[in-house]
C-alpha cells in the first residue's frame, strides 16, 4: 500500500482531490461529495492530534481490523463507519474540500516525523502504519467517487 508520506503518493492524492467536484456521484454508499470530504478530514485530525472525537481504546479493534487499516487489501464497499465519523447533515462541498486540502497539506508538512501519538481506538502506529492507512482511507473515498 502507498503511503501518504512517500511524495508521488501525496502528489496523486491531491490531484485526485482536485478532480473531485460537488456534482460527483458516488458508486456506492450514502454520502454525497461534501459529507465525504468533511468525513475524510476526521482520520487526519485525528493524526495531527486536532480532534478524536471521542474515540476510546477498543481491544476489538485492535484485534479484529488495525491490521486492515494499512495493509495492501483494498477496503470493499460499504464498511461499516465509526458513528463519531459518519456524516449525516449537507456540507458546502467547495468549504470541506478547501478544508481537506489544508490538511493534507499540514500533514505533508510533517511527514519527516517519526512518532506520532496513538491513535485514540487503535493505539500505537508506526510512520509507515500511518502513512499507509491515511493514503488507503483517501483512496477508498475517492473510488467512491470514481477519482
Amino acid at each position: 500500500m502507498k503511503s501518504i508520506f512517500n511524495e508521488d503518493a501525496f502528489a496523486e492524492i491531491t490531484q485526485r482531490m482536485e478532480n473531485l467536484t460537488a456534482e460527483s456521484h458516488a458508486n456506492w454508499g450514502k454520502m454525497n461529495a461534501g459529507q465525504m470530504a468533511h468525513h475524510c478530514q476526521g482520520p487526519l485530525n485525528i493524526m495531527l492530534g486536532k480532534n478524536h472525537y471521542g474515540l476510546k481504546p477498543s481491544w476489538l479493534a485492535k484485534v479484529f481490523f488495525k491490521k486492515s487499516l494499512y495493509s495492501d487489501k483494498l477496503w470493499s464497499k460499504n464498511l461499516p463507519t465509526a458513528k463519531v465519523l459518519k456524516v449525516k447533515d449537507q456540507k458546502d462541498f467547495e468549504v470541506e474540500k478547501g478544508k481537506l486540502k489544508e490538511l493534507l497539506n499540514e500533514l505533508n508538512s510533517h511527514r519527516e516525523k517519526e512518532e506520532w501519538d496513538p491513535h485514540p481506538a487503535f493505539g500505537y502506529f508506526t510512520k509507515e502504519q500511518w502513512g499507509k492507512m491515511q493514503y488507503k482511507h483517501l483512496d477508498h473515498h475517492f473510488r467512491q467517487f470514481g477519482v
